[in-house]
C-alpha cells in the first residue's frame, strides 16, 4: 500500500501541521505502507504536474495550515492541477483524508473545502483531521493529541485496506454531470509543452546554464574578465563575516533559482563557505542532515540580503525565505553577517 502526502502550508519552522505530519508518516511506516511526501511550495513551479504522481497512490493525505483565511494558494494550486490534469478514473480509486491545523481559526472550514474538493473530482473519503493549535510544543506535551493522531492515521488505513464506501454525494452528483464538458484538451504543441517543458528540470537548467555561458562570451568579446556568479555570493559572507563566541554551527542556503547550495560552517572565529555538490545538497535536506539549519531563498532575496537592502529575519517573518531547523539560530545570521 502507497500512501502520498501533499503538504500544502508555507514550510515554516512552527507550523504545527508538520508536527502532524511527520507523526502519521511514522505510524503509516509501522504499518508498512510506502509513503512518499510532496511539499508543494517546493514544486510551485511544476504544480501542473504534481497530480501525475497520484497515478501509483492507494491513499493520500491532503494537509495545509489555516494561517488567517482558507487553506492557502498552494494547495487551492494543486486542487485546480489535479481537475484540468488528473486522470479521473484513477482518481476515483485513491482515498483521501484531509488534515488542517489552525492557528488562527477556520480549521473545519478549511477540512470541508478539502473533502468537497475531493468529493468533486470524484474520490473517496477518510475521515479527516482538524484542530486550533498555536504553538506545536503542544503536541509533544499532551500524549493524548499524539494518540487522536494515531487513531486517524489507523483509520486511512483501514479504509484505504477495506475500501470502505459511503453513500452517495450531491458533488459526485455534480462530478459526472460537468466532468464531460469541463475537461481541458490541450493542442499537441501545449501538451509536449507541459509534458516536456514545464516537468522537465534537466531542460530548464539546461537553459541557465546556456544563459550563463552566453553571458561570459560576451563579457569575454568586450574585455571584461569571467566571474562565477557563485562566487560573488562567497566572498560576499567572507567579507562581513563577524566572528562570535559559541558553538560550532552549520548552515545550508539553497538558492531556488540557481539549483544551487551555499554551506556557511561557522566554528568560534573561524568561517568557511562553499557550494554543494548535487549528492550533498540532496543529503542537506534528507532526515539525516548535518546542517543546524536549512534555508530556501531566491537569488532576488540573497541580492537584497548580501546588498543590505533586506534581514534573513525580516525575509523568513515575510515569508520571502523559508527555513527548517533550529529556529533561534535564523537571528544570528543577521549577527554573524551584519551586509546592513
Amino acid at each position: 500500500m502507497k500512501i502520498n502526502i501533499y503538504y500544502g502550508g508555507r514550510g515554516v519552522l512552527d507550523d504545527p501541521t508538520l508536527y502532524v505530519l511527520d507523526k502519521m508518516a511514522a505510524v503509516l511506516t509501522e504499518l508498512n505502507c510506502e509513503t512518499a511526501r510532496y511539499n508543494i511550495y517546493e514544486n510551485k513551479y511544476r504544480i501542473s504536474t504534481l497530480p501525475e504522481t497520484l497515478n501509483d497512490a492507494d491513499g493520500i493525505i491532503l494537509a495545509t495550515t489555516v494561517e488567517w483565511l482558507g487553506i492557502g494558494g498552494f494547495m487551492t494550486e494543486f486542487l485546480d492541477a489535479c481537475w484540468l490534469y488528473g486522470d479521473r478514473d484513477r482518481i476515483r480509486n485513491i482515498y483521501m483524508q484531509p488534515v488542517v491545523m489552525s492557528t488562527t481559526t477556520g480549521e473545519r472550514e478549511g477540512m470541508l473545502t478539502l473533502e468537497n474538493a475531493w468529493e468533486t473530482l470524484g474520490g473517496p473519503l477518510a475521515a479527516g483531521l482538524c484542530g486550533y493549535v498555536p504553538s506545536p510544543s503542544e503536541f509533544e506535551e499532551n500524549r493524548d493529541y499524539g494518540k487522536i493522531i494515531e487513531k486517524k492515521t489507523e483509520g486511512l488505513y483501514r479504509a484505504v485496506s477495506q475500501k470502505t464506501r459511503d453513500l452517495p454525494t450531491s458533488n459526485q452528483a455534480v462530478t459526472k454531470t460537468v466532468q464531460r464538458s469541463q475537461r481541458m484538451q490541450l493542442t499537441p504543441q501545449e501538451s509536449e509543452q507541459l509534458s516536456r517543458y514545464v516537468a522537465d528540470d534537466t531542460y530548464v537548467k539546461k537553459q541557465k546554464e546556456d544563459i550563463i555561458e552566453l553571458s561570459s562570451m560576451y563579457r569575454n568579446m568586450l574585455g571584461g574578465e569571467e566571474t562565477d556568479p557563485g562566487s560573488l555570493y562567497t566572498e560576499a559572507f567572507e567579507n562581513v563575516f563577524a566572528a562570535r563566541d559559541g558553538n560550532a554551527v552549520a548552515y545550508a542556503l539553497q538558492v531556488t533559482d540557481q539549483g544551487r547550495t551555499l554551506a556557511l560552517f561557522i566554528n568560534g572565529s573561524e568561517f568557511s563557505c562553499r557550494y554543494l555538490t548535487a549528492a550533498e545538497a540532496a543529503s542537506a535536506n534528507g532526515p539525516e542532515s548535518k546542517y543546524d539549519v536549512c534555508i530556501e531563498l531566491p537569488e532576488k532575496i540573497l541580492d537584497d540580503i548580501t546588498n543590505g537592502r533586506e534581514t534573513f529575519m525580516r525575509a523568513f517573518s515575510t515569508g520571502d525565505m523559508t527555513a527548517r531547523g533550529d529556529f533561534p539560530l535564523i537571528r544570528t545570521l543577521d549577527e554573524y553577517f551584519p551586509f546592513a
